[in-house]
């Protein structure tokens, strides 16, 4: 028999997984029992309401974004600039894996939540932000290869909007044309920062004094 705490877990992964496929309104409480094989008493005693369940799934989100998001997608990556571009790598690899099916839990949440209660709307705010700051952290790592005038959390924000269209564009479309153009167009901007940015001056060699003296 599962514990109390297996049980809860079980129906928060469900409850995630199925607000992804079938979007939260989409999602009944029938549905969530049937798939995570347990008893409503079992449901209600954990989550009163589905929006608990859904509270429950953004903290899920909010605090996995490094072990399941950012940790698998930056292994072995080690430049601050070529993580951003591995992380969207990781979304281009879902898309095609679910023929373009495939939409961002957080970013689809936000879509169909028009006017989310203040606790809904300030967790998905917190994800959006978690993931900007991962962004924002990688263009600060980056340091004088970008120009010291450009705004790296609003840039951040600007890589998020990127993947967010481009996801639903390709999940629209059914095609992974828009994503990629997308990811393109910011790679081309992101070399042109960096041609932008000012070169390090190397040190003018000096010749002593003695050096000096021998050339006369």
């Amino acid at each position: 028999m599962a514990s109390g705490t297996e049980t809860k877990d079980r129906l928060v992964e469900v409850a995630m997984k199925l607000f992804w496929e079938k979007g939260y309104g989409g999602t009944s409480i029938q549905d969530i029992l049937r798939e995570a094989d347990v008893h409503a008493g079992s449901l209600y005693h954990f989550f009163p309401t589905k929006q608990d369940l859904l509270l429950a799934s953004l903290e899920r989100y909010r605090d996995g974004i490094h072990p399941m998001l950012l940790e698998p997608a930056w292994k072995g990556v080690d430049d601050p600039i070529e993580r951003i571009f591995a992380l969207l790598a990781r979304y281009r690899h879902a898309l095609l894996s679910t023929d373009c099916f495939y939409g961002c839990p957080i970013g689809s949440l936000a879509l169909e939540l028009h006017e989310p209660d203040p606790p809904v709307r300030s967790l998905l705010s917190a994800n959006f932000d978690g993931w900007t700051t991962a962004i924002e952290k990688c263009l600060e790592d980056a340091g004088p290869r970008l120009p010291k005038d450009i705004d790296r959390k609003q840039l951040a924000s600007f890589v998020l909007t990127i993947m967010e269209g481009g996801v639903m564009q390709s999940r629209t479309h059914r095609t992974i044309d828009s994503f990629d153009a997308a990811v393109r167009l910011l790679r081309d901007y992101m070399k042109r920062l960096e041609s932008a940015a000012p070169r390090p001056r190397k040190p003018t060699r000096r010749s002593s004094p003695t050096t000096s003296r021998r050339r006369k």
